[in-house]
């Protein structure tokens, strides 16, 4: 069993820097639009007092996670082609780290929230961001700092805490074209 896991993890590291590059190539052309899931965190769950306003009542990025988003930031600035916009969830995680890696204020972005509970509310904000998304033509890339269960919710993606996925519109969703992992 021991063997049969080891196999396994050799397998997957060389298909998970492969994964990398092709994301980094992408991101080098330019025009793409990027889904980003915030850096490290310090716990799991927000607190029951949570307010959007105020950071204090949020998980918020570890030190690690403030280490990470400027990892993202200064590999961003080495490999990729300029950041057109950055647009952001309100949530204080989310905002930190494109400060950190993208040293801007982003632009708030409400739909890029953690997703509602209420179905219609759901669909109302996928369709948001899918809208934003169709609506991009630059020749630079466009950044969108958000949360697992948005990316999952518009990929099937499952991504780590501060990993990119590139994604363009295929049909009524989207196809991700590669991942960058930090």
């Amino acid at each position: 069993m021991i063997r049969f896991l080891l196999a396994l993890l050799l397998i997957a590291i060389p298909a998970a820097a492969h994964a990398t590059d092709a994301g980094w190539a992408l991101l080098r052309d330019g025009g793409h639009v990027v889904l980003l899931r915030h850096a490290m965190v310090t716990g799991t769950t927000d607190p029951a007092n949570f307010d959007i306003d105020s950071c204090a009542t949020q998980v918020n990025l570890s030190a690690r996670g403030k280490q990470q988003a400027s990892k993202i930031g200064a590999l961003f600035a080495a490999r990729a082609a300029p950041i057109e916009r950055v647009l952001s969830s309100r949530y204080c995680r989310c905002l930190d780290t494109a400060r950190i890696a993208f040293e801007a204020e982003p632009e708030l972005f409400a739909p890029l929230d953690l997703l509602k509970g209420d179905e219609t509310q759901k669909a109302a904000q996928i369709a948001a961001i899918m809208k934003e998304i169709r609506a991009y033509s630059g020749s630079d890339n466009l950044v969108m700092v958000t949360h697992l269960e948005d990316i999952v919710a518009l990929t099937g993606v499952s991504p780590r805490e501060g990993e990119v996925v590139v994604v363009e519109p295929q049909g009524d969703g989207l196809r991700v074209l590669g991942r960058v992992t930090f």
